[in-house]
């Protein structure tokens, strides 16, 4: 696999794997209410190809804040089904967490069973909008204790 940072011209190929591995409508979600006309935090959002060039992979992280604490939220991360059970998705996730640097905490709405190897658990006081599952809120610190005390709504992102 080829790993780079997605570049403009990948976007239409990666929304492509998304809508392939999500339901429809996964625009509708709360999530992507907080992402709508803020730009993804760029060094994060990966593209893993093949050998053959094919888009096998992608991630993408957008900056949110919790109360008045600054987050970054993980997602959407995506595998074609032809490469799931390859580990594909852990590496993509591994490899982001590892080059988050300047954040201190992430959080993601997803399965705590998935997400909790990868050091995720679920978030006590952290709302997101709804209609969000609150047992789907995980956190992962970026920085000891960088969780400690953070709670409040889930909003967009402003400096």
């Amino acid at each position: 696999m080829e790993l780079s940072r997605e570049r403009t011209e990948d976007w239409w190929e990666v929304e492509a794997l998304y809508d392939l591995c999500f339901a429809p409508g996964r625009e509708a979600l709360s999530s992507y209410r907080l992402r709508d006309g803020i730009p993804p935090v760029a060094e994060l959002c990966l593209v893993a190809r093949d050998e053959a060039g094919i888009v096998a992979g992608a991630i993408r992280y957008w900056p949110v804040r919790v109360g008045h604490w600054p987050a970054l939220l993980l997602g959407p991360v995506a595998v074609h089904p032809t490469h799931q059970g390859e580990g594909l998705g852990a590496f993509l996730i591994e490899s982001t967490l590892d080059r988050a640097h300047g954040w201190d905490r992430v959080m993601l709405v997803g399965d705590a069973p998935y997400y909790s190897r990868f050091g995720f658990e679920k978030l006590e006081g952290v709302v997101m909008p709804p209609p969000t599952n609150p047992d789907r809120v995980l956190g992962r610190e970026l920085t000891e204790g960088a969780w400690e005390g953070v709670a409040g709504d889930v909003t967009q992102w402003s400096d």
